[in-house]
């Protein structure tokens, strides 16, 4: 059990209110450089949901639990007696009196400013009378060197250990000003072998706890040989203290320091940062109490420049009367660094886990093939431009990405009867959402409905860089009982010709500088439309022979690159894409129109099973 004066130690474990995760890594941070052997946090308490927190405990990972309500946190873990309270000042003080409230915790930090002074007086009022201590409000909190740390009190681990925080020393130190403690800590580092412990009691007018509690506290505890202390103008909490030393309550020696002695040379009722901190009377200024300090036997240097030499001549005094030994460092473990940090800051290389060439997220603009997003938009390079720089890493000539625009509303629908809209909306009426309606349609593309392009495109360019003449391609497709990819229709023919088919060659014979595999594929389709009417160049097969027009005429593409387009299947995805803005179309009128769930019609359906006779016979 700890001894009264001893509001922390080695084995203080801790809720945290309020999910704030960068505290609570750095205090687990602080218990790893300290050797604790396990985490001060013994539970987040986070209104908003219960589960599990995962953090770092050095390099590894562990598991913080997490509750809701502080009954259920502190039933849980009885053996945490501290709250870090991270709540806002809107509810800071039904949080703390509910803590103050509960047996197990005797000690709260309250992180949040702008609490109203009468509810901070009810807090203080009532910690004293249930002989617990309430830290802040407004306080960054405090440390107990080597043991424990109120969330981000003393700043970056590098200023951790630079102060020598990760071990005791003798010093006991108390402030109002969270920024004077960090400073302090440097200061008494940097003079003694350090602090034991350090509390900024937070810089409103009625604070939970006064500098004379913790300096009282620091009288009591053995460890502690010292006392530092800064206070400020306005007040007289620093003349309780005084009091204290004229009464011989506090015999251990007393480095004091009064900020704001340059008030006298500013216009008159100047309030400082805090709330406190402003001088109404004479006693209130800093130079009466500095003198005050004086004149009662405490320690007070000529300026606060002049501090650190304060902190030490009386370390040195007390290292010639024997009263302090000295300190053996021990080493310190070595944080790892986090993983975002070291790279952003280039001290790491991790092989990555894919490769993307088209896209970069990873600045303040996204690009797109290495142009920002402003710049297409402002060059206005439409949706055909955006597909040559994400799917071609290309900057496409302008006629090329109207052409891919062109494609795309021409294969945007072709009514409700074909295969793909027909399952989109079949699916849309059976309830599913548009994007399970969607994958639905979709899933229909293939060598029969919209996934003739790539295969025409390849078969055609094979046939075409062969020296193949026309009757000899045809004659060849024949002998292998294979259809010509991209040649035929249901319903279209000579007599009925596809107008989409049309309006691609027109575009194409008035833009493309030269459209050599088209006329290869017409003359097929005067051989294969002599045999049957219906065997047209369909608008697959026309798209994907004028693709490679485009790609072999434009100069953008090597016969390379136009081999690899071909080989990896990229002109299926325009039919995709350019249908998808049709089926989703389908789906959206469906849902407009409350379908219900769709059942074909029996008549509709040619029921051919074995008759009674034909069973019995094979009986």
């Amino acid at each position: 059990m700890k001894p009264s004066y001893a509001i922390f130690d080695k084995n203080t474990k801790a809720f945290v209110y309020g999910y704030q995760t960068n505290a609570i890594q750095r205090m687990l941070d602080f218990d790893y450089i300290c050797g604790r052997e396990s985490p001060s946090i013994a539970a987040i308490i986070n209104p908003g949901r219960a589960g599990i927190h995962k953090a770092f405990w050095g390099t590894k990972e562990i598991l913080l639990p997490m509750y809701k309500t502080i009954p259920l946190a502190a039933g849980a873990y009885p053996e945490a007696d501290v709250m870090v309270n991270f709540a806002s000042h809107r509810s800071a003080f039904d949080t703390t009196m509910e803590a103050l409230g509960t047996p197990t915790i005797n000690t709260v930090a309250v992180i949040a400013e702008g609490v109203p002074e009468r509810m901070a007086r009810v807090m203080a009022a009532t910690a004293r009378k249930l002989n617990k201590i309430v830290i802040g409000p407004a306080t960054v909190g405090g440390i107990a060197a080597g043991a424990f740390r109120i969330g981000n009190t003393a700043g970056t681990i590098e200023n951790i250990i630079a102060s020598k925080l990760y071990r005791p020393g003798c010093v006991g130190f108390v402030s109002k000003s969270g920024g004077m403690l960090n400073e302090a800590f440097n200061i008494i580092s940097r003079n003694s072998d350090g602090v034991y412990e350090g509390i900024a009691i937070g810089g409103d007018r009625y604070p939970g706890s006064t500098l004379l509690d913790h300096i009282l506290r620091y009288e009591a505890n053995p460890a502690i040989k010292m006392i530092a202390c800064l206070g400020e103008l306005g007040g007289e909490d620093e003349y309780r203290i005084i009091k204290a030393l004229q009464e011989g309550r506090i015999k251990k020696p007393l480095v004091a320091w009064v900020t704001g002695t340059c008030s006298p040379f500013l216009p008159s009722s100047v309030q400082f940062g805090h709330a406190g901190a402003k001088a109404d009377t004479a006693k209130e200024t800093a130079q009466a109490k500095n003198q005050a300090f004086r004149d009662a036997g405490a320690y007070v240097p000529d300026s606060f420049d002049d501090y650190g030499d304060k902190v030490r001549q009386v370390y040195e005094m007390l290292r010639a009367s024997g009263e302090v030994a000295e300190v053996v460092e021990p080493e310190v473990p070595r944080l790892p660094m986090d993983y975002a940090k070291a790279l952003s800051e280039g001290l790491i290389r991790k092989p990555t886990t894919f490769m993307c060439t088209i896209s970069d997220d990873s600045g303040d603009e996204v690009l797109y093939g290495g142009l920002r997003l402003s710049d297409v938009l402002e060059r206005q390079m439409g949706i055909g431009g955006v597909i040559g720089l994400l799917w071609f890493k290309k900057e496409l000539p302008d006629y090329a990405a109207k052409f891919i625009e062109l494609v795309l509303q021409i294969t945007a629908d072709h009514g409700p009867a074909v295969s793909g809209a027909h399952n989109a909306i079949v699916a849309s009426c059976a309830g599913k959402d548009l994007i399970s309606s969607l994958c639905s349609g979709l899933l229909t593309i293939g060598p029969r409905f919209g996934g003739a392009i790539d295969d025409a495109a390849r078969e055609f360019k094979r046939a075409k860089e062969s020296g193949l003449p026309p009757e000899r391609f045809v004659a060849e497709m024949k002998r292998k009982g294979v259809n010509i990819p991209g040649i035929g229709h249901r319903i279209k023919s000579l007599k009925n010709p596809d107008k989409r088919v049309q309006l691609l060659i027109s575009y194409a014979r008035s833009q493309f500088p030269s459209t050599e595999l088209l006329d290869y594929a017409l003359q097929v389709e005067q051989l294969t439309t002599a045999k049957k009417g219906n065997l047209i160049l369909n608008v697959d097969g026309c798209i994907g022979i004028l693709f490679l027009d485009l790609m072999n005429s434009c100069g953008a593409f090597t016969k390379e690159e136009i081999d690899e387009v071909v080989k990896l299947g990229y002109l299926n995805g325009l039919f995709a894409l350019g249908r998808s803005i049709g089926l989703i179309g389908h789906i959206l009128d469906q849902k407009r129109l409350g379908s219900r769930l769709y059942r074909h019609p029996t008549e509709d359906i040619a029921y051919m099973l074995p008759s009674e006779e034909d069973i019995k016979c094979k009986r």
